[in-house]
C-alpha cells in the first residue's frame, strides 16, 4: 500500500534527526528548540498516518467479511439449485421426483426411471420454470434462446416368444389374438425379435414469467406398419405419434390446461394428475397388462389443485372410438340396413383398411386425486356417447345411447421406497375399448340402436426394489363382459354372447364348422424384472425380463363354450442415453 511507503519514509527521516541531534555540539537554545518542534510534526503527522493505516484496514475487513457473506449465500442457493434439480425427493412408487415448480406447492415429480415408465420428463405445471438464466442445464438439455429442450427415449433390443402363434410383434393381442385349436396358429409356438418400440422424445419448455410455464411434449416410436413394412429383410418400420400435446400452466394458480394427444385422463397416476406420471405397468409388452385402463388419444383437459397439491381435480373431453360385434346373423333389424360406428371404413387420411365408430360428440372424464402424505387415491367418472343410424329405403333413424362408467384406484407405500401396491378399475358399459384386453364395447338391440356391453376392468399389482437398481413387479389383471346382451327372432340368435351362436368348430383343427366364440373373460398373471447395471453422466444400460400366462374364456354356444390360453416370455435390453 502507498500508507506502508509513506510511514516507512517518515520513521527513516526521524530516526536520521534523532541521530543527528545526538552526534553534534551542543547547539544554541533556540535551534535546539526548533529541531524538537520538527521532530513533534514528524511524530504527530506518523501517528495520522497509522490512524489512517487502521481506518483502511478496518474497511478492508469489512469487504471481507462481505464477501463471505456473499459467497455463503451463493453456495446456499448453489445447493438449492441442486436439491431441486436432483433426485432428493420420491414419490409412492419410491422414484426420485425432480424439482417442484417454482412458487408452486411441492408433490409434483418426473417420471420415474425405472423400465415401465419410459419418459423422463413432467408437464410445465411440475417443472421449475425456465429462463435463460434459470437452473443450470442437465444431461440431455439446451437451450434455444429462452427454450429449454430435453432429449429423451430409449434403443430396445427385445425378445419375444409366445406358446401361441398370434403373428404378433412387441404388442400382444390378449383377446381375439390369442387363437383357438381350429387354427394352425394354436399348435405353433412364436418367437421374433423386435426394436420397434424404440423411442424418440423432445420436450420443450419456457418460462414467460414466474409463475408461467409453457411447455410441448413429443414422443414416439416405430410400432405401427405401413403397406410395405414387412420382416422379411430390412424389417423397416414406421414412425408413429405416440403422444403430442402442449401445456399451459400457472403456478400461482395451481392450475394447468392441456391440448393435444396424450394418456386419457381415465389412466391412473402415480401423483396428482400430471402428464408423465402415469401408473403404467412396469413390462415390456407394449399392450401393458391385462386389466390396465388406458387410451392415448386427443383430448383437451384442465386441472386444479388444492390445498398445496394434495388434492387435484381435472376434466377432459377425449376423441371417441367405440367397438362393435354384429353377430353372423346380421343385427336383427327386419328389412333394414344399419349402419353403426363399428362398420364405417376410414377414407381420406384415415387407415382405409380399418374401421371408425361415426361418434357426434366427445367421451368426458372427470377425475379428483388425493395425495394426503401416504399414498396416492383417485376416482373418476367416464360419460360417453354411443351412435348409429338405422336405414330402411325412403327413410332412417339416428340413435345415441349413453354408456360410460366409474373407476377407482389406489397405491399405497407399504414399506416406503421398497414395496408398493396398487389396485384400480373401471366398470360399467360400453367401456371395453379402455382395457388392454380390447374387448367389445356394444352390439345392437332389435331396433338397431347401440346396446353397450355391461363390462368390468380390475388390475392390482405389487413392485418391490430390494436394491436401488432393481425391480421386481408382479400383476393380476383380468376384463369381462359381465353378462350376456341377446337376443332371439325366429329362432336365431343376435347381440353378444348369444346361446344360439355356433362354436362347434372352436377345438377342431380344420374344422369347417363356425367358432363364434364371444369373449366373456381375459385373465392375467405377469411377473418379471428390470435391472440397472450401469447409470451414470453417459445414460443408463438396463436388462430386464417378463412371464406372462394369459387365459381367454367364453359364452356358451352350440357346441360348447371353448377357452383358449397362452404363455408369453419376453426380453429387453435397452440404453436410455439421457437419463
Amino acid at each position: 500500500m502507498r500508507t506502508d511507503h509513506r510511514f516507512k519514509a517518515g520513521l527513516f527521516g526521524a530516526t536520521a534527526l534523532c541521530a543527528g541531534v545526538l552526534v553534534q555540539q551542543p547547539a544554541r537554545a533556540d535551534e535546539t528548540a526548533a529541531q524538537i518542534g520538527t521532530i513533534e510534526r514528524q511524530i504527530h503527522a506518523l501517528q495520522g498516518q497509522l490512524d489512517h493505516m487502521k481506518h483502511d484496514l478496518t474497511a478492508r475487513s469489512a469487504e471481507v467479511r462481505a464477501a463471505r457473506r456473499e459467497a455463503a449465500e451463493a453456495s446456499r442457493q448453489a445447493r438449492e439449485a441442486q436439491e431441486r434439480s436432483g433426485p432428493t425427493r420420491y414419490d409412492v412408487n419410491g422414484s426420485p421426483l425432480p424439482p417442484p415448480p417454482l412458487a408452486a406447492p411441492p408433490g409434483y415429480g418426473a417420471a420415474q426411471l425405472a423400465a415401465g415408465s419410459q419418459s423422463p420428463f413432467i408437464n410445465s405445471r411440475g417443472n421449475p420454470g425456465y429462463t435463460p438464466s434459470g437452473p443450470q442445464l442437465k444431461q440431455g438439455q439446451f437451450a434455444v434462446g429462452g427454450v429449454r429442450v430435453t432429449l429423451g427415449g430409449f434403443i430396445e433390443a427385445a425378445g419375444i416368444y409366445r406358446s401361441r402363434n398370434e403373428v404378433a410383434d412387441i404388442s400382444s393381442s390378449f383377446n381375439a389374438g390369442i387363437p383357438f385349436p381350429q387354427s394352425a396358429n394354436y399348435h405353433q409356438d412364436e418367437f421374433r425379435g423386435s426394436a420397434r418400440q424404440s423411442r424418440i422424445s423432445l420436450l420443450v419448455e419456457g418460462s414467460p414469467n414466474s409463475v408461467t410455464q409453457l411447455a410441448g411434449y413429443y414422443e414416439t416410436d416405430f410400432n405401427s406398419a405401413g403397406v410395405t413394412s414387412n420382416s422379411t429383410e430390412s424389417n423397416s418400420y414406421t414412425l408413429r405419434t405416440r403422444q403430442l400435446y402442449a401445456t399451459y400452466a400457472r403456478s400461482d394458480l395451481d392450475l394447468y390446461v392441456l391440448g393435444g394427444q396424450v394418456y386419457s385422463l381415465a389412466t391412473m397416476n402415480r401423483i396428482g394428475i400430471v402428464p408423465h406420471q402415469e401408473n403404467t405397468p412396469l413390462q415390456i409388452d407394449a399392450q401393458f397388462v391385462t386389466g390396465f385402463v388406458w387410451k392415448r388419444q386427443v383430448g383437451l383437459r384442465i386441472v386444479k389443485g388444492f390445498d398445496g397439491g394434495k388434492f387435484d381435480i381435472g376434466a377432459s373431453v377425449e376423441s371417441p372410438e367405440d367397438t362393435y360385434f354384429v353377430g353372423a346373423n346380421g343385427d336383427g333389424t327386419a328389412a333394414a340396413n344399419t349402419t353403426n360406428a363399428g362398420l364405417a371404413s376410414g377414407g381420406g387420411t384415415l387407415n382405409s383398411s380399418a374401421t371408425y365408430s361415426t361418434e357426434f360428440a366427445p367421451d368426458v372424464i372427470v377425475k379428483a386425486t388425493a395425495d394426503p402424505g401416504w399414498g396416492h387415491y383417485e376416482l373418476f367418472g367416464l360419460a360417453r356417447f354411443l351412435h348409429d343410424r338405422t336405414e330402411v329405403v325412403g327413410s332412417g333413424a339416428s340413435h345415441t345411447v349413453l354408456g360410460g362408467g366409474v373407476g377407482a384406484g389406489t397405491i399405497l407405500p407399504l414399506i416406503p421406497k421398497k414395496l408398493d401396491f396398487q389396485l384400480s378399475g373401471l366398470f360399467g358399459e360400453g367401456i371395453g375399448s379402455y382395457g388392454s384386453a380390447q374387448l367389445t364395447d356394444a352390439t345392437l338391440k332389435r331396433d338397431g340402436s347401440p346396446q353397450p356391453l355391461p363390462e368390468a376392468i380390475a388390475l392390482a399389482g405389487l413392485i418391490y426394489r430390494p436394491i436401488k437398481p432393481l425391480d421386481l413387479y408382479g400383476y393380476v389383471g383380468t376384463e369381462q363382459v359381465t353378462h350376456r346382451e341377446q337376443f332371439t327372432i325366429a329362432g336365431k340368435g343376435y347381440g353378444y354372447g348369444s346361446g344360439l351362436y355356433v362354436n362347434s368348430g372352436c377345438n377342431v383343427e380344420l374344422s369347417p364348422l363356425a367358432c363364434t366364440a364371444n369373449t366373456s373373460s381375459v385373465v392375467e398373471a405377469t411377473a418379471g424384472t428390470w435391472y440397472r447395471f450401469f447409470k451414470g453422466d453417459y445414460g443408463t444400460l438396463q436388462a430386464g425380463v417378463q412371464y406372462a400366462f394369459v387365459k381367454r374364456l367364453t359364452y356358451g354356444g352350440i357346441g360348447g363354450s371353448p377357452n383358449t390360453d397362452e404363455n408369453i416370455v419376453m426380453t429387453s435390453f435397452r440404453y436410455l442415453p439421457f437419463q
